[in-house]
């Protein structure tokens, strides 16, 4: 199967932060034998969105989201994920007693914060249990797209405790074994 993955964030175009999440979903989706086609970073821009998604669903049966689940005004994944996929955001009392469980004794729910407890009506929602956005599972035309969020530690507990087995499981693929070998006194070309 054939996986794109697409990160999202201002930040990450404009060198803010570094972009790790596409080379640990890259590495671990491989050795769990998926191939991938495309890697793409995007900003936090509605028509950008769509038009990744678009292309990534007309390569790849999955496509891998990154970032944009945040409190913030910048943050407008889900609700363009609502656009694509034409559904509407519903507020889901299981992701608020999720959000209190990993806040609590950390900062107070605030209104931004409990926002998060809305998700698209038309999807499977996965918890966060380490962090306040949820995990967004959507599947048309036998296409599956996830959206998790962008905060390294987040997405890398989702993908290994949640998103990977789910994957493997719904696509029963074959595991690479993978070799890697030092070498050292040559150049690039003359190994070659």
């Amino acid at each position: 199967m054939k996986a794109t993955i697409i990160t999202i964030g201002d930040e990450i175009l404009i060198g803010q932060i570094v972009n790790t999440n596409s080379t640990w979903i890259a590495n671990h989706l491989t050795q769990e034998g998926f191939d991938i086609t495309e890697i793409k970073t995007i900003g936090d821009d509605e028509q950008q969105i769509k038009d990744a998604i678009a292309h990534a669903s007309a390569v790849s049966e999955i496509i891998l989201v990154t970032g944009g689940l945040g409190p913030t005004k910048d943050d407008i994944t889900k609700k363009t994920l609502c656009d694509i996929y034409n559904t509407e955001l519903i507020f889901s009392d299981a992701v608020l007693e999720n959000i209190l469980n990993v806040i609590s004794n950390r900062f107070p729910l605030n209104e931004l914060t409990r926002l998060q407890a809305s998700v698209p009506k038309d999807c499977t929602v996965i918890q966060n249990t380490v962090g306040t956005a949820p995990v967004m599972w959507f599947e048309k035309e036998g296409k599956v797209l996830v959206s998790m969020p962008g905060v390294p530690y987040e997405m890398h507990h989702v993908m290994e405790n949640e998103v990977i087995p789910r994957l493997v499981a719904k696509f029963q693929k074959e595991t690479y074994f993978r070799a890697d070998f030092i070498v050292k006194g040559y150049g690039e070309s003359s190994l070659a």
